[in-house]
């Protein structure tokens, strides 16, 4: 794929090992080592990218840093130019950049494609947005204090914070890496992206396009690596003057470590669907499947428990299993429903909580079935509150728990 394309130059000679991003070249790390990406279908490496080493980490951030102080006086017409040309060159190859994501992270084929699709539109968003937002300043009057005359006036406008660390998750590598960037990026910060290791390949294409666009050199950077080696080292960098993190409990973790750094958070959730007696409940069960089974329920705003009243649990329970019965399961390439979950412990996790909730009593309305990372679409009724699965978020094929009888 990579080899025979505008992307050939991601990887090493013989096409086996992805490079890492640094000072607008594609470069192999000092190390020598790499990390490997597993197929979760097949549970085999799939790729390998670059373990990159702190002193890489180093070089990274400083260019960012000389970089950004350019771009921070760049017009902004002209840094959304360059914006729109990267959400162009993302929508082009949005073919290559698709399949990545089908075998690094078993997103269904077709999600895939809008995943990169709805990426370049929002490139395109932020460009517009940017523009008009930052273009504004507010002109005031001193007078407004008390104790001081009209004779001195204040003009204020927006300025970049410097250097941006993004760190995106697993479940979209590409369009929550660009929700990151092109904020970033219009506001005149330079970036640095370190990649979910599952979706490192699919982010290290969609970074490639913006290299094609032709943004300064060093202004984006894209490192990775183990995080053992090199994830606190980024979070606590001094070089670092703004973090965008989106996961789950590793930003608790960062929050902690981050210092005064400015943060934004976008962590997990318990989402919960609730549904009152005069519901539509053809509408309702139509919507929590969807809510609760798109992308295999790996989304921190899937559906993942649903409170009804008494008196229609019954009846929407048995809308919800037999739209159940419909899903299609197997592998991404086949645009089934159900695919595989992202990594074997991810699996485990879902399975102990499934086990949980079957030995605390829980209603299984079908059986439990699992294959390798794939796990069959599951619906728990009769859900406890001592049960782990009420609370503890499952990130899998829409383990969506009913309570009834408890409010």
């Amino acid at each position: 794929m990579a080899g025979t394309s505008v992307f050939a130059e991601l990887v090493d000679e013989d096409a086996t090992v992805f490079k890492f991003y640094s000072d607008g070249e594609w470069k192999r790390s000092s190390s020598g080592k790499f990390v490997s990406i597993i197929n979760p279908t097949t549970r085999k490496t799939q790729y390998k990218v670059q373990a990159c080493t702190q002193e890489e980490v180093n070089k990274i951030i400083e260019s960012a840093k000389t970089a950004q102080k350019s771009w921070a006086k760049t017009p902004l017409w002209k840094r959304a130019e360059l914006l729109h040309k990267a959400a162009a060159i993302l929508k082009e190859h949005r073919a290559p950049i698709a399949e990545c994501l089908v075998k690094e992270i078993a997103k269904p084929a077709k999600d895939s494609i809008t995943e990169v699709v709805r990426s370049g539109d929002l490139v395109s968003y932020c460009a517009e947005e940017g523009v008009r937002i930052l273009g504004e300043g507010k002109f005031l009057v001193s007078d407004s204090f008390p104790g001081n005359e009209r004779t001195r006036y204040c003009l204020t406008s927006k300025i970049p914070l410097g250097v941006v660390l993004a760190i995106p998750p697993f479940n979209y590598p590409v369009n929550l890496a660009v929700s990151k960037i092109a904020p970033a990026l219009i506001a005149g910060n330079s970036l640095v992206l370190k990649p979910p290791t599952q979706g490192a390949v699919a982010a290290l294409h969609m970074v490639h396009c913006f290299h094609l666009a032709g943004f300064p050199k060093g202004l984006i950077g894209c490192v990775t690596g183990k995080g053992s080696e090199i994830g606190d080292f980024l979070t606590m960098h001094p070089g670092v003057n703004c973090i965008s993190f989106t996961g789950g409990d590793t930003g608790i973790a960062i929050s902690k470590k981050a210092g005064m750094v400015p943060l934004q958070m976008e962590l997990g959730g318990k989402d919960a669907c609730i549904i009152l007696e005069d519901a539509d409940l053809d509408l309702a069960a139509a919507n929590i499947v969807k809510g609760g089974f798109s992308y295999s329920g790996q989304r921190c705003t899937a559906v993942k428990v649903v409170l009804i009243m008494e008196s229609v649990a019954d009846t929407l329970v048995e809308k919800v299993k037999a739209k159940i019965e419909k899903l299609t399961v197997g592998p991404p390439e086949d645009d089934c429903d159900i695919t595989p979950v992202v990594t074997e412990s991810s699996a485990n996790f879902i399975e102990g909580l499934v086990m949980d909730a079957k030995q605390k009593g829980a209603t299984f309305c079908q059986e439990y079935k699992r294959e390798g990372n794939l796990i069959w679409p599951l619906l728990l009724d009769n859900v406890q509150p001592d049960m782990r699965i009420a609370w503890e978020e499952p990130f899998g094929p829409g383990f969506t728990c009913y309570q009834n009888k408890l409010y």
